[in-house]
């Protein structure tokens, strides 16, 4: 019968063939340092460039590395949730494929499972983080809008960011909140916090260093825009409201 691995790295890429190999080398030399076993999940959100190629073509140089390549394009929520539930960890951590939240601040979240957190978030802005490289001012500025938002509709109100790229939750976390996902672009993040919640799992924000890198598809308008985000916010709202997402029964049986 086959191990579990200890963790799962999960990334999901796009247009990155340019980067992917180089974060992937990074990742595999801070875990081969480990003594815990690993994979390392690369999903190609329906890219039209390389990425796909590219990450296959390191497997010699990363072990265990499985890339999932996805023919269209479907949003990051679709191939997070999607690496969440096809990965095999007791621990699953995603990251961004352009490495703007390094893969050693694991060193500091795997401790805070066993203190009995299910899920570990990054956060920009709590005590602690810190941005190297800040994005464009009116990026900023939709950011902190959106938050605001997403805390009044959602009642997150002790989440200042719930968007940051790095997100660790364990097996039994990740499935239960990941079968339950419906959102696929950039909205996941928030759908992936309030389902934590409302399933009874203890959540824990820690401090990251993050900077930013060019190359983001997030705009104002358009399938990955800040519209969608707002609209996928009100729609995840009426879905709680309408009890979609068959919360009460799980968290009756914790």
């Amino acid at each position: 019968m086959e191990q579990q691995p200890h963790l799962s790295v999960i990334i999901p890429a796009y247009k990155e063939g340019e980067r992917i190999g180089h974060n992937l080398l990074e990742i595999e030399k801070f875990l081969a340092a480990k003594d815990f076993s690993y994979e390392i999940i690369v999903v190609v959100d329906g890219s039209p460039d390389n990425t796909a190629e590219v990450a296959e073509n390191y497997k010699g140089q990363v072990k265990n590395l499985t890339v999932i390549n996805n023919k269209e394009n479907h949003g990051k929520g679709y191939v997070v949730r999607q690496g969440l539930l096809a990965s095999k960890g007791r621990y699953r951590v995603f990251l961004d494929a352009d490495g703007s939240t390094s893969i050693t601040h694991l060193d500091k979240f795997l401790p805070e499972f066993e203190k009995g957190f299910d899920v570990v978030i990054g956060s920009r802005d709590i005590e602690g983080s810190f941005i190297q490289v800040h994005q464009p001012r009116h990026r900023e500025i939709m950011g902190d809008m959106g938050n605001w938002l997403i805390r009044i509709v959602l009642g997150l109100w002790s989440y200042p960011d719930t968007q940051c790229g790095f997100k660790m939750l364990s097996d039994k976390a990740a499935q239960e909140v990941a079968s339950r996902m419906v959102v696929d672009r950039f909205g996941f993040d928030f759908e992936l916090i309030i389902l934590a919640e409302k399933l009874g799992f203890k959540v824990k924000q820690m401090p990251v260093r993050w900077l930013n890198e060019e190359g983001s598809t997030v705009s104002l308008t358009g399938k990955n825009g800040f519209i969608q985000v707002v609209i996928d916010l009100f729609k995840t709202k009426g879905r709680l409201i309408a009890g979609k997402y068959n919360i009460k029964k799980v968290a009756d049986q914790k």
